[in-house]
Formats: C-alpha cells, structure tokens, sequence
C-alpha cells in the first residue's frame, strides 16, 4: 500500500468543520451536491422498499430491467443496442465499477495510461489491481484543457494494456473533442489497446458542446468497457448505482470480479434507478446549465487568475504554482484565513496535477460562490 497516495479530501473536510470564521464554509472540496433529485428518485424508491426484490441477493449483476433500461439510455448515447442479460452489470456506483473492469484485465505489471490531471480514485484503482499508471498531460490551450495527443503516443508502450479516460474528467473539467476521441481510438486500433471509458459526467456539457461518445467510432464497441453512474448526471450519490457496458467476452469476467467484490448490487436502489432512467431527463440540462452558471460565477470573480475553464463537469482547477504558492500551503490558507476548503491535487495524476487546487461548484449556490473574490483576498491569493 505504499505507493496508493489519500484523496486528501477526507483531511481538509474535517478541518473544515473546525474552522471559525466572519464568513460560513465554502465546501469546494468534495462532490456532493445540493442539485434537486431527479423526481421520480425518492417516491419509487421509497414505494418499493417493502418489497421482496428491494431485500434480495438476486441477481448477482443486477436487476435485469434495470439493465434493460441502461441498454436503452446507452443505445440512444452511443449507437450500439448492449444486451443486457450479457453485455451490462449493475455496480455499487461507477467507482466499484472501474474497479471490477482493471480486475478483470489487468495483470501486475501492466501499464494504464490516463490523463493528468485525474480522479485519483481511477489512479490508485490502477495500483491496487498491481497495475502501473502512466499518465499523458492535459495542456492549456486558449484558456482550456487539450490532451496532449504527442503524449499519450509516447504513453504507450510495449507493457501497455488499456488507456482509462474520462470525459468530462474530473477534477479539470476537459472535455475530449472529436479529433482527440478519434485519435484515442487510432491508438486503441494501432495497438490492440482496451479503452476503459468513464462516462460518468458525459452529459453535463458547457457552452453548446456536442455530445462525443467513442463506441459510435468503428471497431471500439468491441474494444472499449463503459463505465456509467447515477451519481453525478442525476445527482443520486446515496443510491450508489453504477454499471459496465462492453462485449460479452469481457463483461463475462468483470462480472465476476463485481461478483466476488459486493455480491449484490443496490437491490434497495434498483426500482428508483430503473424509474430515473426510463423518465424525463431534462432534469439533467438542467442541472448542466446551473452547474455552468456556477463555473461562470467563478471564472468572473476570479478573472485574471490562473483558473482553466472547465468544458463540463462539476469542478475546476486553480494553478497555485503559477501564483508562486505551493498547493497544499494554499489549500491551508483558503481554509485558515478564507473559509475556503479546497484540495490541492497532489497525486490526482503527475507533474500537471500536482499544480494546482480544486474547486467544486457542484454544492454551492451562486450568492455563495460570489463571495470568492473576498475570500482569496484574505488568504492572499487574490
């Protein structure tokens, strides 16, 4: 366990419930939400607690019309119809699920490559299997994140197995665009590559962005394992719903390794989930749109400062380095002087990750938000 690194999450939101300050908490630190619940969430749920299937084992991958209408959200996403008594598992949320799929075909000693920065959950899920992340740096280009496509070619190498993407990714907020989705995917084809792709946020786009998905690229439906979840597009956190969508030949064993991990997947959670995602989803634009009304706010009051904008997603980064001032020392600062938690982004990737902070605008309204200019002016970083 030596070299699998802590959030540092977990540390800067317990002195954040310590702090005494003129000003309330702003808690950018973590992915919580106070975004509404999508309406069918809380009633089916609580209607079907009662019932046999809400206190059952069974199914091991999950509930088969809740599969069924992950096949029919996924059809519609990526022009490829899965099977889901064959081709879909429900998980304990999508980061068992990246867990199962690195299990399921990853030996010790091979390579992943990610992007930099990323969630470092998907980083040390690389290390816990016994695999090794390599990582391919994000860059700054007109304000927001690039892949570095030269990079990610040199990335791979012979003990290569499989490239572990998001997008939107967190905790940047890039957002691949077609040429670099197709450029993965020429890489993914080239050289016998498994794309694991976290589609988590995929919907939550900012400024008009067209929805990209790499299955709908020839020859990846075969190659690639979608990861998915509830927890952020619908904001269901507690429901703890996630799943994998792939080729049969793959799904069979990452089955097995969900299997083996949890047993039973959100048996509670499966009548909701299956109602969420049979509904209306304008819910979800919506959503999109207050959490760019967010990153605006943010991005406003902090002009001038070396923010990167965010193309989707819950969050953005703030490069103290280029400020003159260490990470972690401005994560202390905001929190001490600002009332600011925020968590610097040390192991959330390599040398690009390492900085820069985090802000989460994902759980404070507006008026809140506001108040940043303030607050960064009183830990000196304004």
């Amino acid at each position: 366990m030596s070299e699998i690194a802590g959030f540092g999450i977990d540390r800067v939101a317990r002195s954040a419930d310590q702090v005494t300050s003129r000003w309330p908490v702003l808690r950018l630190e973590n992915l919580d939400t106070d975004l509404p619940l999508p309406p069918e969430a809380v009633p089916v749920t609580a209607a079907a607690l009662t019932t046999p299937p809400a206190n059952s084992w069974l199914p091991f991958t999950g509930d088969l019309d809740l599969r069924a209408a992950i096949a029919d959200l996924l059809a519609t996403r990526t022009g490829h119809r899965y099977d889901p008594a064959e081709e879909i598992i429900v998980t304990s949320g999508g980061t068992e699920a990246a867990l199962d799929c690195l299990l399921a075909t990853i030996d010790p000693g091979d390579e992943v490559v990610l992007g930099d920065p990323t969630y470092a959950g998907l980083v040390n899920r690389v290390r816990l299997v016994g695999g090794v992340p390599r990582f391919a740096p994000y860059r700054v280009v007109a304000g927001e994140w690039r892949l570095d496509l030269d990079a990610l070619r040199a990335a791979v190498g012979p003990a290569t197995r499989a490239l572990l993407l998001m997008s939107p990714s967190m905790p940047s907020g890039a957002v691949l665009d077609e040429a670099e989705w197709r450029a993965v995917c020429d890489i993914c084809r080239e050289r016998d590559l498994l794309l694991i792709y976290d589609g988590a946020m995929e919907s939550l786009l900012f400024d008009g962005r067209p929805f990209v998905h790499p299955v709908r690229e020839p020859g990846m439906a075969e190659r690639t394992l979608v990861i998915g979840s509830l927890s952020k597009e619908f904001r269901m956190i507690g429901w703890r719903v996630g799943w994998v969508a792939g080729p049969r030949s793959l799904v069979e064993h990452v089955g097995w390794a969900h299997v083996y991990n949890t047993t039973t997947p959100v048996g509670i959670a499966r009548a909701g989930a299956t109602a969420v995602l049979r509904g209306d989803h304008g819910h979800v634009a919506a959503a999109a749109a207050e959490l760019q009304r967010r990153r605006d706010t943010i991005l406003s009051g902090l002009a001038g400062l070396p923010l990167v904008r965010p193309a989707g997603g819950w969050s953005l980064l703030l490069d103290t380095v280029a400020m003159g001032v260490d990470p972690a020392e401005a994560s202390r600062r905001l929190l001490r002087d600002g009332a600011v938690a925020a968590t610097a982004m040390t192991g959330w990737g390599d040398a690009v990750a390492a900085r820069h902070i985090r802000f989460v605008f994902s759980a404070e309204p507006v008026e809140r938000l506001a108040t940043l200019p303030e607050r960064l002016s009183a830990a000196g970083l304004r």
